[in-house]
Parts: C-alpha cells; sequence; structure tokens
C-alpha cells in the first residue's frame, strides 16, 4: 500500500490554503465549496496530499498547545537558513534549528496558526 493523504481538521482552510500555495509551493488539486469544504493539497512531487478540512463537531488540535513533535509537516529545503527567513518574514515562528554532524541542517518552525512545519536540508535525502 502507499499513502494516497494525511487529513487535519482545522478552522480557517482558506487561509491556511493560501499561506501554503504562496509559500511553500503546495498546489490545490480538489476543493469542496460546502460543508466540511474538504480541501487537498500536493507537494511538488504529485506524491503526497494534505487535506485540510472543517468539522466543528469533531476535535480540532490546537497545536500552539502541543510539542512539535507530537506532530508536525516536514519538507525537503534546498536551502534550510534561506527558508526560514523567508518564512519567519511571511508570518511563521521560530521553534528551534539543528544542525547534524553530517551536515544536515533541520529547523522547525509553526506556521500562523500554529502548526509545526520542519525544513529538511539532509546531507543524505531519504
Amino acid at each position: 500500500m502507499v499513502f494516497e493523504h494525511i487529513a487535519l481538521n482545522v478552522k480557517n482552510i482558506k487561509d491556511i490554503k493560501e499561506w501554503y500555495v504562496a509559500n511553500v509551493g503546495l498546489k490545490v488539486v480538489f476543493e469542496q465549496t460546502e460543508a466540511p469544504f474538504m480541501t487537498f493539497l500536493e507537494d511538488s512531487t504529485g506524491r503526497v496530499i494534505l487535506e485540510l478540512y472543517h468539522r466543528p463537531d469533531e476535535e480540532i488540535t490546537d497545536f500552539k498547545t502541543k510539542h512539535p513533535l507530537t506532530f508536525h509537516m516536514a519538507f525537503v529545503s534546498k536551502n534550510a537558513e534561506k527558508d526560514k527567513i523567508r518564512l519567519l518574514d511571511k508570518g511563521a515562528c521560530f521553534v528551534e534549528e539543528i544542525t547534524k554532524e553530517d551536515g544536515s541542517h533541520l529547523v522547525m518552525l509553526r506556521d500562523p496558526w500554529g502548526m509545526p512545519l520542519q525544513l529538511c536540508h539532509r546531507a543524505k535525502p531519504f
């Protein structure tokens, strides 16, 4: 089996969608205009799909109160320092930064809604 998508119940789909499209390079591949407003975003490879939807009758995780290692979305970055600066300028918040012995550079941020977002510049990509 292969992943089809990962889904998150969120409050502000429109703003989250627009931020990830404009700043992370995700692309909308499907958007439902009525509740629960399922919106599917794909990465530049077309392999990874993120679904955002809004179901107020179900739990919506308050990511700001959770440790970023509880859940985070990790993106490949060719230059984690440059992407960190760019995303901070677009409303992200800095959490932590690690440079590993092999030269890998990992940066943990939170998007403007508190969702953890990791930038991964790995010496040896997965």
